[in-house]
């Protein structure tokens, strides 16, 4: 017996009410999603900090350096300033040699 099927013959499916609204809510999901994941993307690659090279002098801390960043941009927390510093230069620890060189910030 061989099994004919009949080409005009097409399945018909119909969404409930219910069904629509799960169709819609998980599309709007979906583009939710997508503008996030785009909108993290363009918060990541703006544009990068002005900053420039200082060499550090002999007996020079992190800390003078982070007073005179905090003093310039008008801020007196220079632990905060410090700890930018820190991770802008990528320092494993808040020791400094003489000669090193620093990026930091400017107005």
């Amino acid at each position: 017996m061989s099994s004919i099927v009949n080409p005009a013959y097409a399945p018909t499916y119909r969404l409930t009410r219910r069904g629509r609204v799960v169709v819609f809510a998980l599309g709007f999901l979906v583009l939710l999603a997508i503008g996030l994941v785009f909108a993290a993307a363009s918060m990541a690659t703006g544009e990068p900090e002005a900053t420039e090279t200082i060499v550090v002098a002999p007996g020079q801390t992190l800390w003078e350096i982070a007073s005179g960043v905090a003093a310039a941009q008008g801020t007196d927390d220079v632990r905060e300033t410090m700890t930018h510093l820190v991770e802008l230069n990528d320092l494993d620890s808040v020791a400094l040699g003489a000669g090193q060189s620093l990026e930091v910030p400017v107005d």
